[in-house]
């Protein structure tokens, strides 16, 4: 699953160039109504393209939002010649690599993100998908796109929660890589933001995954490491989706991410000062998910249903240390409970 990552600054000529030599009969272009008026406009390269629009959020990455793409391709005359621009966050993304992976059983795509979380989780790996019946990412396929250009010339226009949502990803990478990547990641200073140095450390934390990948590429072993912090996290998103009062993506991986290095802990016997310093970073820059022992069953019921889990148990990737993720591990329902109890002591829940 090879899959061309181009870092750069001039996005349009990047896209024109790639378009030009692939002699696509049809190009469409896949936004949202916020990427569409502030995005789309920097790319004249597309101005003859076919757009799609779809509603920004997570929640919007559903079967009816999939129909309306794949209708869209069917009305422009799309064919397996064809190629769709991806121009948008981790939402889009993951929506628009599925319908271009399964339209006429697959046509050509390009991801160019908008949005940190894009850049450094779902445009790149191949994973796609939507939500189904509730859970996060239920249905979908690996597909990995023509190309991926990634550039920080559409962050200065993110709210700091969205940066902040895709900063939390790049924790994860720095976890799975060494304890030095850790602590460089945690000193990050969010109110003074350095873009040059937020390209560095993207670029840093890509090439983490697109090494992982390349070893795994559909998930049979070492690739399950990227999971660090989403068996939780994604029970989290389910949560407030069913609730209606969904999170970003990247704000639910954070607070998977401390449950999960409790659990290593507890488990792997993860170092108590690595465990709090986490702790510490992620209360600060993104609160905390307001949970009771109330809500554990249903948090646990989530967990059974990720699909991750294996013959109905909880199924974790935890770390011995920073750099040494173990995956398959299996976690029992008093484990997580205690977890979950550590985690909001830590939190001030």
């Amino acid at each position: 699953m090879t899959q061309q990552v181009i870092y750069c600054n001039d996005v349009d000529a990047t896209l024109n160039s790639i378009i030009e030599g692939g002699s696509y009969n049809r190009v469409a272009v896949l936004v949202d109504s916020n990427t569409r008026q502030l995005a789309l406009p920097l790319l004249p390269c597309l101005s003859n393209a076919h757009i799609i629009e779809t509603t920004p959020g997570d929640d919007n990455k559903n079967l009816n939002a999939l129909t309306h793409v794949w209708q869209e391709l069917e009305r422009c005359g799309a064919t397996r010649n064809s190629l769709l621009v991806i121009l948008g966050g981790g939402m889009a993304t993951d929506l628009g690599g599925f319908a271009a992976a399964t339209f006429k059983r697959g046509i050509h795509f390009i991801n160019v993100p908008t949005t940190l979380l894009g850049a450094v989780d779902a445009s790149v790996g191949g994973k796609t998908g939507i939500n189904f019946n509730g859970l996060k990412n239920e249905i979908g396929c690996f597909a990995p796109a023509t190309a991926v250009i990634v550039s920080t010339i559409f962050f200065p226009t993110l709210a700091e929660q969205e940066l902040k949502s895709g900063y939390a990803e790049m924790v994860k990478h720095a976890m799975l890589h060494s304890h030095e990547s850790f602590e460089q990641l945690l000193s990050f200073d969010f109110q003074d933001i350095d873009y040059d140095l937020l390209l560095k450390l993207l670029q840093e934390s890509l090439l983490v995954k697109q090494d992982i990948v390349k070893k795994d590429p559909t998930e049979q072993g070492i690739r399950k490491a990227l999971n660090l912090g989403h068996t939780v996290g994604h029970a989290f998103e389910s949560k407030t989706l069913a609730d209606g009062k969904p999170v970003p993506h990247g704000y639910a991986v954070a607070w998977g991410l401390v449950v999960e290095s409790v659990l290593s802990h507890i488990m792997l016997n993860f170092p108590s000062s690595d465990l709090y310093a986490l702790a510490r970073f992620v209360k600060d820059n993104y609160g905390a998910f307001h949970i009771t022992c109330d809500h554990y069953d249903q948090i646990l019921d989530l967990m059974h249903h990720d699909k991750k889990s294996r013959g109905g148990e909880i199924n974790c990737t935890l770390l011995k240390k920073c750099g040494t993720p173990t995956i398959n591990n299996t976690i029992n329902e008093d484990d997580l409970k205690a977890a979950l109890d550590i985690y909001r002591d830590l939190m001030g829940i």
